[in-house]
């Protein structure tokens, strides 16, 4: 079998890297690392209202069980008015990625 070999140069613009895909994985993974979100964040992730998401996602006892972080969770549910919902984004969004179906199928 015949090879042939072609050497090639190719411009890369200033403005740009090139990474393996490996490196940009993990970028990607710990860009939501020690990142917290408020409830407005959380809509615009979801393109859900506030109500919606209180309703669908954190109130029902299936989710509050995981979710609470006075269960263990990465929420933090106010306990008076005033206070403001918190969310640990990286473990908010994987949450939200596993639980579509159930999310979506009420």
């Amino acid at each position: 079998m015949q090879k042939l070999q072609v050497s090639i140069t190719i411009p890369v613009p200033e403005d740009m890297i090139l990474i393996n895909k490996v490196e940009f994985e993990e970028m990607k993974a710990d860009e939501l690392k020690g990142v917290y979100w408020t409830m407005k964040d959380l809509e615009k992730r979801t393109t859900r209202k506030s109500e919606w998401i209180k309703e669908n996602i954190l109130y029902p006892s299936k989710f509050r069980k995981m979710l609470d972080a006075d269960n263990g969770g990465f929420v933090f549910y106010p306990k008076s008015k005033g206070q403001t919902w918190v969310f640990q984004a990286s473990k908010m969004s994987e949450f939200l990625d596993k639980q579509f179906t159930k999310i979506f199928s009420l």
